[in-house]
């Protein structure tokens, strides 16, 4: 009885020991799988900080000033004081419509309804983009259009990234002799196309640091008086008695050149009255003749 009772309690403690080691076993594996997936996590994690985000940033806003003229030159300050360069300036203005009052014989009152507008392009720091919005808005009375566009080009970049890898690797292995390119404008093309990979990644982290921002505004129509020379040529007239002496002078004049030019054809007159004379004459003297004729 005492042997099968010792028998009894040795099997318990055999199973409470391999009962534990199960357990052990278990909870170790449980904290190498964790910590797996813990440095897992941390790869993948570093290698989302090694290829940040590309968010290329551009903004368009319009909106109605005061004066265009001094809010143009306000832009342009601001611009240089956020560390950006203004791109494109364009200002214009355009009559509507216009009215000339004669002042004098030759001077005008012109008077003119204008519209001034001014179109402008900038470029700023992307992380100050909000805010250099916010001032331009300040800058108006209202704004009729404000907008903000973001482009991830994350992959876009990634993409360009990887592939001037591959190109750089095979003109490295080309280089060594373990590949060979028989013709050579595919070596060159090969590099030409390196090239244009690197500038397309410069031009998108050039995108990315600074925002491309394009501006327009305008102000109400306002009215310019100027005085300016008539240029109506039949404006300018002679006083009354200038002009009246200039009559009787062109007058004598056209006189003479009448004499003169009856005194070129005086033999034609001359002739002409002859014959003249001559017809009555023989009228009287023969009316049967004349009249016989004309019944005839």
């Amino acid at each position: 009885m005492k042997t099968k009772l010792f028998l009894a309690l040795l099997a318990g403690v055999l199973l409470l020991g391999a009962c534990k080691g199960s357990n052990y076993e278990a909870i170790r594996d449980e904290k190498s799988s964790s910590s797996a997936d813990t440095v897992a996590v941390s790869a993948d994690s570093t290698k989302v900080e090694t290829t940040s985000a590309k968010l290329v940033k551009t903004a368009d806003m319009r909106l109605k000033v005061k004066n265009v003229q001094q809010t143009g030159d306000a832009i342009a300050a601001l611009t240089a004081n956020s560390g950006g360069m203004v791109m494109h300036h364009q200002m214009q203005a355009n009559v509507e419509s216009s009215q000339d009052i004669r002042v004098s014989d030759d001077s005008v009152k012109r008077v003119s309804a204008l519209s001034t507008s001014a179109d402008m392009t900038v470029k700023v720091p992307s992380e100050k983009l909000e805010a250099y919005m916010t001032e331009i808005a300040h800058m108006g009375m209202y704004v009729t259009l404000r907008r903000m566009d973001i482009e991830d080009r994350t992959l876009d970049y990634l993409s360009g990234k990887l592939k001037l890898k591959n190109r750089q690797d095979l003109v490295g292995q080309q280089k060594k002799g373990k590949v060979v390119i028989k013709n050579p404008v595919n070596v060159m093309l090969l590099k030409d196309d390196m090239v244009d990979q690197q500038i397309g990644n410069m031009r998108t982290d050039e995108a990315v640091k600074y925002s491309i921002v394009t501006l327009s505004f305008y102000q109400s129509n306002f009215i310019n008086q100027e005085m300016i020379a008539n240029d109506d040529p039949s404006a300018y007239q002679l006083p009354f008695f200038n002009r009246l002496m200039i009559a009787l002078s062109n007058g004598w004049h056209l006189f003479v050149e009448l004499l003169l030019g009856l005194a070129n054809i005086w033999v034609f007159i001359v002739l002409s009255a002859a014959l003249w004379m001559l017809y009555r004459y023989y009228k009287r003297k023969h009316p049967a003749w004349f009249a016989g004729g004309i019944k005839s």
